[in-house]
């Protein structure tokens, strides 16, 4: 059973900094590429970052450019968003994608995307 397990979320300050990670399990994780989508309330998803399944491909949303940090670890299976110079309009559940056809590589179509369970970050003082 594939399972996307986000975590590390929460409450910070603008300009602040969060990790978030993303646990998997049940699949051949080295095979997949994975991404971070987020949706804030009201809003339709928005894709925030891929990584293809070797690392050596990585996209951005022009809205994150330059203050994330995609990164994947595939002994321990996991991906990680390193967010730094956080703003309040990066507010948003966060939510951690594998690819649907397990061909390695980004962008990932999320309609056919296996999703996680989600994290809520919030950018507040």
């Amino acid at each position: 059973q594939v399972q996307l397990v986000e975590s590390g979320g929460g409450l910070v300050q603008p300009g602040g900094s969060l990790r978030v990670s993303c646990a998997a399990s049940g699949f051949r994780f080295d095979l997949y590429a994975i991404g971070w989508f987020r949706q804030a309330p009201g809003e339709e998803p928005e894709g925030v970052s891929c990584i293809s399944s070797s690392g050596d491909r990585i996209t951005y949303a022009d809205s994150v450019k330059g203050r994330f940090t995609i990164s994947r670890d595939n002994n321990k299976n996991t991906v990680y968003l390193q967010m730094n110079s956080l703003k309040p309009e990066d507010t948003a559940v966060y939510y951690c994608l594998r690819e649907g056809f397990g061909n390695g590589l980004c962008p990932i179509n999320p309609v056919y995307a296996t999703w996680g369970q989600g994290t809520q970050v919030t950018v507040s003082s």
